[in-house]
């Protein structure tokens, strides 16, 4: 019997690359021959998954502009079954099917492992966590928990994912001890909010973060651990001293904390205001000396005016983040902002601001990199091109910061460490060399 082909296309963030790569393992696990993002000028196969994103404008203009791709191809018959998975079919699923009618079966957020049952007809046997990984072997997302209780009036995430809930401890670990043994050695992990891990797994209400660190750290093979989307409030302050105790957990934290004006703040129903995110970031430097933290930003938010987006400059200015990014509004409807409150910065204004806030912040960026001009640095090994070798620093997320361009060299492979010495900054890369 022909096997048959399926193509799973993913869009949007880490969280959904996540939930692709399970999907991959259990079509393949099922007999079913998988491909991941295929090549654009490719035929595509038989049946197609498109893994959709729903968080703001672009995204979802994104992921329907897909679906009608291969809704193209249906119709073609190049494509015989088309289903669509994820947050925008989450978010819209009564009104979807009736607007792509050429799509076959709509699943959402939590509910994809249909998929499997509809296309083999059957579901194999496989471990929830295993999956196929699909970013270089020695890299890997490890997500630890779905769903958002903060409710920020901005944001759309919970009204698509639901409340939070942690993964049980014994199973990440169990996920990390597998991905290892086949080679993985670096884990970014990853949470909608990162603060509140395992703070339902217990009656205390306390967050079991540090000691999941400190577990994942513990296990053999385990390199680089890279801690992504803490939340200010609440934050589990015993993380610090794991991040800043084990060699393996990377000086490095991702925390988006979205502006610093208590009026927006509030607006924005962050539960923190200015005073409490300055003693955290305060906490943070001086307990882990040389972290780098990366933040995320928003310009243009209701009731921002001139004097509260002074005061973000001026905080962009004297926290000097290592790594940030910074987005301007966009309503999103059912959303507490979008009921509440009139989107009453024009676009211009939003879009001004944000190109002002980014200028910079790569000056900023281009300052600090040049303070690593002369330093030798371990860096990992990502890819080769033409030039150079291309890596990261335990600094260095993948995907979203700087890398380092290493001069090439023997010795030199992909997932491996080298100790690179830095010869050139540029705001978002450094260039580099071995003693090779």
């Amino acid at each position: 019997m022909e096997k048959r082909n399926v193509d799973v296309v993913t869009l949007g963030c880490s969280k959904n690359l996540v939930d692709s790569e399970r999907l991959l393992r259990q079509l393949s696990d099922s007999g079913l021959t998988v491909r991941h993002d295929p090549p654009e000028d490719s035929r595509p196969s038989e049946i197609v998954v498109v893994n959709t994103c729903g968080f703001i404008g672009d995204a979802k203009e994104e992921s329907i502009n897909t679906i009608l791709e291969y809704a193209a191809h249906r119709r073609s018959g190049d494509v015989r079954r088309l289903y669509v998975m994820g947050c925008l079919s989450e978010r819209y699923r009564k009104e979807l099917p009736a607007e792509i009618p050429e799509v076959d079966a709509w699943f959402g957020k939590m509910d994809w492992s249909g998929i499997v049952s509809d296309i083999a007809r059957q579901f194999p046997a496989t471990v929830p966590y295993d999956r196929i990984i699909t970013t270089p072997r020695h890299h890997a997302y490890l997500k630890i928990s779905e769903g958002c209780d903060r409710f920020c009036a901005f944001c759309a995430i919970p009204l698509i994912t639901g409340r939070h809930h942690s993964r049980r401890p014994e199973e990440i670990v169990e996920e990390v001890r597998m991905l290892t043994e086949r080679g993985v050695r670096e884990f970014n992990v990853i949470a909608q909010d990162l603060s509140a891990y395992g703070r339902d797994l217990n009656s205390a209400k306390q967050s079991g973060l540090a000691d999941l660190v400190n577990r994942i750290a513990d296990v053999p093979g385990v390199d680089w651990i890279r801690l992504h989307y803490a939340y200010p409030a609440d934050f589990p302050h015993d993380l610090l001293g794991v991040i800043a105790d084990r060699p393996n957990v990377c000086n490095y934290l991702d925390i988006a904390l979205q502006h610093i004006s208590d009026p927006v703040l509030k607006a924005m129903r962050r539960h923190v205001d200015r005073r409490q995110t300055l003693e955290l970031i305060d906490e943070i430097r001086s307990t882990v000396p040389g972290i780098h933290l990366r933040t995320t930003l928003m310009t243009g938010f209701p009731g921002e005016g001139e004097r509260e987006f002074a005061e973000l400059m001026e905080f962009v200015e004297t926290q000097r983040f290592e790594r940030m990014g910074a987005f301007a509004y966009c309503e999103e409807e059912d959303t507490y902002a979008a009921r509440n409150y009139t989107d009453s910065v024009p676009q211009e204004v939003k879009q001004q601001r944000l190109d002002m806030l980014m200028a910079r912040q790569e000056e900023i960026s281009l300052d600090i990199q040049q303070q690593k001009v002369g330093q030798t640095l371990r860096v990992m090994i990502d890819r080769e091109e033409p030039e150079y070798f291309v890596g990261r620093t335990e600094w260095d997320s993948p995907e979203v910061d700087p890398e380092v361009l290493v001069r090439k060299a023997p010795g030199l492979r992909r997932g491996e460490f080298a100790d690179v010495t830095i010869t050139e900054a540029l705001p978002f890369e450094l260039i580099g060399e071995t003693d090779a």
